[in-house]
């Protein structure tokens, strides 16, 4: 979407028109819908921009919600906005740390702004994109506190706001087809700016999670977080935006609500011990936030294998922290006798999980040719005792708490 889409849709005809045009897939529906409001006379550019701000709205409602149905998107903007239930997260601790005045430099489409805005925060919103600056605008136009700038947040005054929110771009400019930048010095701003001014001003970074540990300065707080089961971004927190004492923090989203396993550093793995009768999978957000075995401790667990996220315990828990699954057997990891025990066990229904071994799943799924059984399964193909292994076990119940 060019500007001059943007200005077509944003009049009172466009966005009327917009709010009766139901999202499309289906391939024959999208020409009958076109068709329909062409011949009503719209304009082929404005049909063009309503049809694709239809189906962004259904697309962005996993992380909107119901909000979606208002706000405008990029593509590249609704790809890398953060999760309204994420941004939430994130101007809590702007609220409790008593921050009213805030900034958000690299504002996107406004997720995180909307978030601060809805706490009663004054938010400015930067960014340097024309097009994304006018979509965040629009969807910030509930809250009277929150205003949209346009500029360079490597140029912000600091000394406006009492504390900043930079999510610093890391891929190429435009609204879609973007290409994820690997050197932290082509970011914008770079890391070196938002380290610098994290020196200066309250200040918290959204990363991604895969980010290089290296990198994460000693005086912040790492705090990596997935929402059902997915981990979504690393979070540093300077100054009073970071909690006393905590260095390592891995919170969890999920249907059971909010959990969080926080540590003043890595946890040390616990030893390697025999396969007990259960096997639990950390979280990622936990592997990530390397504490895994703060996790392991709290239920007696023991790793399964040396640098391998399983843990293994002789007892069930209930944990959002991992998922859970009842070990049935342990098998050479051989695809003809892994498939005679699945079709002796009436098994139709496998999922494969593997971490130490190079296995494609899908294709190893393939080769197992189960034979239509009731039943379900899980396989964890690892190493156990040096040697390659699969892993029969069945899951626990999804922990509630």
């Amino acid at each position: 979407m060019d500007a001059t889409e943007l200005a077509q849709l944003l009049t009172p005809d466009g966005m009327a028109l917009l709010d009766r045009t139901p999202a499309v897939s289906d391939g024959g529906e999208i020409v009958r819908v076109v068709a329909r409001l062409r011949r009503e006379g719209h304009d082929p550019a404005l049909v063009a921009a309503v049809l694709t701000q239809a189906k962004l709205r259904q697309k962005a409602r996993g992380k909107f919600g119901d909000f979606a149905s208002r706000m405008l998107f990029t593509e590249a903007g609704l790809e890398q906005a953060t999760r309204l239930a994420v941004a939430a997260q994130h101007a809590g601790r702007f609220a409790a740390a008593g921050l009213r005045r805030v900034a958000d430099l690299g504002c996107g489409i406004g997720g995180d702004a909307m978030a601060m805005a809805a706490l009663d925060l004054a938010v400015t919103a930067v960014d340097r994109d024309e097009v994304t600056a006018a979509v965040a605008t629009h969807n910030l136009a509930l809250w009277p506190d929150a205003r949209v700038e346009l500029g360079d947040a490597a140029a912000f005054d600091l000394s406006r706001v009492d504390g900043v929110w930079m999510d610093p771009a890391r891929r190429t400019s435009g609204h879609s087809d973007t290409r994820r930048l690997a050197d932290p010095d082509d970011w914008s701003p770079s890391l070196d700016t938002v380290f610098a001014a994290a020196t200066r001003t309250p200040t918290g970074v959204k990363l991604g999670p895969g980010v290089d540990r290296d990198l994460i300065p000693d005086t912040a707080e790492a705090q990596w977080t997935s929402v059902d089961r997915e981990v979504v971004e690393l979070a540093l927190w300077f100054g009073p935006l970071a909690r006393p004492g905590i260095r390592r923090a891995a919170t969890v989203i999920g249907s059971h609500g909010i959990a969080e396993l926080t540590s003043d550093a890595d946890s040390e793995d616990v030893e390697v011990g025999s396969i007990g009768d259960y096997l639990y999978e950390p979280d990622g957000a936990v592997i990530r936030a390397r504490l895994i075995g703060d996790l392991a401790r709290s239920f007696d667990g023991r790793m399964l294998s040396d640098g391998i996220a399983y843990v293994t315990a002789d007892r069930p828990v209930t944990t959002p922290f991992a998922q859970g699954f009842r070990v049935l057997d342990t098998l050479p990891l051989d695809v003809k006798q892994l498939s005679a025990r699945l079709a002796a066990d009436g098994v139709g229904t496998v999922e494969i999980k593997k971490r130490g071994v190079d296995v494609d799943p899908a294709q190893f799924r393939k080769r197992l040719r189960l034979r239509g059984g009731s039943r379900q399964a899980t396989l964890v193909l690892t190493r156990l005792e040096g040697r390659h292994t699969a892993v029969l076990c069945e899951r626990l119940p999804q922990a509630v708490v």
